[in-house]
């Protein structure tokens, strides 16, 4: 899932005045990266590939565009809720700022579900110790 420093140019560049202003941030993560805009993460980098965040809401275009979910692991059948970036879209820097305004609206619309803390086991007290 590695990312080519001249793809992260390309794809910052092509986000034109979003990035210009220092809005979006690029992190590493698993061998690949995450795009976030104002603390919201809206799209993946993995091996040179575009992906942004869908819902209900905005997986028709890129169903229609016949790209396809981010999968992580090759042998397993995970899907994630980010789908690829048609390239055509990617080219066209008008066209990519309405896709990323979408998905940071899936983003904050569906913000990342917090695990519930386990409570510590008190095991040995149940037993009678």
């Amino acid at each position: 899932m590695a990312v080519s420093e001249s793809f992260k140019d390309y794809v910052l560049d092509q986000l034109g005045l979003l990035d210009q202003m220092g809005f979006i941030k690029v992190k590493k993560m698993f061998g690949g990266a995450g795009l976030y805009y104002d603390g919201l993460i809206f799209g993946l980098l993995a091996d040179d590939v575009l992906y942004f965040k869908v819902d209900d809401s905005n997986r028709s275009d890129y169903e229609k565009a016949g790209t396809e979910a981010f999968r992580p692991f090759a042998h397993k059948p995970m899907v994630m809720s980010y789908y690829e970036v048609p390239v055509d879209i990617m080219e066209d820097r008008e066209q990519l700022a309405d896709w990323v305004w979408k998905a940071l609206l899936v983003s904050k619309n569906n913000p990342p579900k917090k695990k519930k803390k386990k409570k510590a086991s008190l095991s040995f007290i149940d037993n009678g110790c």
